[in-house]
C-alpha cells in the first residue's frame, strides 16, 4: 500500500521554497525522519514524514516551492516494502522549478529575466538583483550546481561595474560600492550560517519599512534581583534556572495589558490597528549560528517558575537546532537581552508585524538619590524600539515608565 506524504501544518507560510530534497527513491525512511528542507524568510525548517516505509516518487525538487499539503513523497508502507526488494535508484532527472509569481507592474531589471530558472535560495537571487548579477551566467558550484553568495561575488569581479547614473538599488537607494578588497592584502570568504542569511533580509526589509524610534530609560531592580536569585537557588536544586528575563517577561506583560498598542500590529489596509487579546512573547536566544526567536505562548497565563523551565527548554533547543516552526510563530512583542553580555543601550529592530521590541543590556551598581542622600542601587537599561506608525513617543515613555514600576516593586509584579 502506498502513502501520499504531504506538507505538514507550517503556519502562515505559503510557497516555500524547497532547499534540499533529503531522501532518494528508494531510501528507507522512519515516521519522523527528515525528508525536504524548506525555506521561509524567518527560518529554515526540515519537514518530518509523516509514516515510515520506502520511497518510492519524490514529487519535488530543489527550487520548488510548497505549501500546507502539497505531495512530497510517494511511500510504500513498512509491511509491504519488507517484502519488497528495494528499488534501485533512478538517474536524476532535474525538475525545473515552478514558474515565480508575475512581476509587479513596475518593470523589473534586466537581471530578473529567468531567475525563476535558476538553481539559488531566494536571498541569493535577492543578491544577485541588487548587485545587478544574472544568474543565468553564473556557474553554481554548491550541491547539484546550486548557485552560492560566493559564485555571484565571483561572478561580479568579471562584470564591469556600472556607470554613474546606472540604476540604482531597492527603493531608490543606491547600491554599496562593490570592492575587490584582495587588492589591499589577504581576504577570505567565510560563508554565512544560514539562519543569518535568512534572517538578514528580513530585517533589512523591517528596517526600511517602519520608521524606527528607540526610548531609552532605566529601572531599579534591586529588591527584584535579591528575589530572583533567593529563587534560582532553590531552582538550581530542581534542575532549572531563574533569570531576570522570566521577571522582565511578567512585567512587559503587565505594561502590554495596559498599553495594548504595543501589543497590535497594523492591519494591511494601513488606516487601522489590529488589538491582540494574547500574550505571546518571543526572545531573542543567542546560538553559534546565529539569533533565534522562540516564543513563549500564553505568557499571560503562566508563572515565573513556568516562564523559567520553558525559556531554559526552548533556549536548549535553539542553540541545538532543534527548534520547530511553531516554537517560533505567533510572537506579539519581543524581548532581546544582551545582559549577559554587556552594553549600555541599543537600538533593537522591530520584528515585524510586532510593533516593538524591548531590549536589555547588563544592569550595573550607581549610586541614586532617594531625596536625603545617595544610596547604591542596581540599575537596568531598558531600550524600546518602536513603530512610530503605531505609537508614539508620549505612549512609549509612559510604556517604560509602566515597565519599570513593575520591575521596581515586587508588590505590583505578583498581581
Amino acid at each position: 500500500m502506498t502513502t501520499e506524504v504531504k506538507v505538514p501544518d507550517i503556519g502562515d507560510f505559503t510557497d516555500v521554497p524547497v532547499v534540499t530534497v533529503l531522501v532518494s527513491v528508494g531510501d528507507t525512511i522512519a515516521e519522523e525522519d527528515p525528508i525536504v528542507e524548506l525555506e521561509s524568510d524567518k527560518a529554515t525548517m526540515e519537514v518530518p514524514s509523516s509514516t515510515a516505509g520506502v520511497v518510492k516518487e519524490i514529487k519535488v525538487a530543489e527550487g520548488d516551492t510548497v505549501s500546507k499539503g502539497s505531495v512530497i513523497l510517494i511511500v510504500e508502507a513498512s509491511d509491504a516494502a519488507a517484502e519488497t526488494p528495494k528499488e534501485e535508484p533512478k538517474a536524476e532527472t532535474k525538475q525545473e522549478p515552478k514558474d515565480a509569481p508575475k512581476a509587479e507592474t513596475a518593470p523589473a531589471p534586466k537581471t530578473d529575466a529567468g531567475f525563476s530558472k535558476v538553481h539559488a535560495s531566494p536571498s541569493v537571487r535577492a543578491f544577485a538583483r541588487r548587485v545587478e548579477v544574472d544568474l543565468n551566467t553564473v556557474n553554481g558550484t554548491g550541491r547539484k550546481g546550486r548557485i552560492l553568495r560566493e559564485d555571484v561575488e565571483k561572478a561580479m569581479k568579471t562584470t564591469v561595474a556600472p556607470a554613474s547614473g546606472a540604476a540604482q538599488g531597492g527603493m531608490g537607494i543606491p547600491p554599496i560600492p562593490t570592492v575587490d578588497f584582495s587588492k589591499f592584502g589577504p581576504v577570505e570568504n567565510v560563508e554565512m550560517p544560514r539562519i543569518k542569511k535568512i534572517s538578514g533580509p528580513a530585517l533589512h526589509r523591517s528596517w526600511l519599512n517602519i520608521p524606527h524610534v528607540t526610548h531609552n530609560d532605566e529601572a531599579d531592580i534591586t529588591e527584584l534581583d535579591a528575589y530572583r536569585k533567593e529563587m534560582d537557588t532553590q531552582a538550581k536544586q530542581d534542575g532549572y534556572r531563574v533569570t531576570l528575563l522570566s521577571f522582565v517577561i511578567k512585567a512587559s506583560v503587565s505594561a502590554l495589558k495596559q498599553h495594548w498598542e504595543f501589543n497590535s500590529s497594523i492591519h494591511p489596509d494601513g488606516d487601522k490597528l489590529i488589538k491582540k487579546s494574547y500574550y505571546n512573547i518571543g526572545f531573542a536566544a543567542d546560538t553559534p549560528n546565529g539569533l533565534m526567536v522562540p516564543v513563549i505562548k500564553d505568557a499571560d497565563r503562566k508563572g515565573l517558575v513556568e516562564i523559567s523551565k520553558e525559556l531554559m527548554e526552548l533556549s536548549a533547543a535553539a542553540r541545538e537546532g532543534n527548534l520547530k516552526s511553531k516554537d517560533m510563530q505567533g510572537a506579539t512583542f519581543t524581548i532581546s537581552s544582551l545582559g549577559g553580555i554587556g552594553g549600555t543601550s541599543f537600538t533593537p529592530i522591530v520584528n515585524a508585524p510586532e510593533v516593538a521590541i524591548l531590549g536589555l543590556t547588563r544592569s550595573k551598581m550607581q549610586p541614586v538619590w532617594n531625596g536625603e542622600e545617595f544610596v547604591p542601587r542596581l540599575m537596568q537599561p531598558l531600550s524600546l524600539s518602536y513603530d512610530h506608525r503605531a505609537v508614539d513617543g508620549a505612549l512609549a515613555a509612559r510604556f517604560c515608565v509602566t515597565l519599570k514600576t513593575l520591575l521596581g516593586d515586587m508588590r505590583k509584579l505578583m498581581w
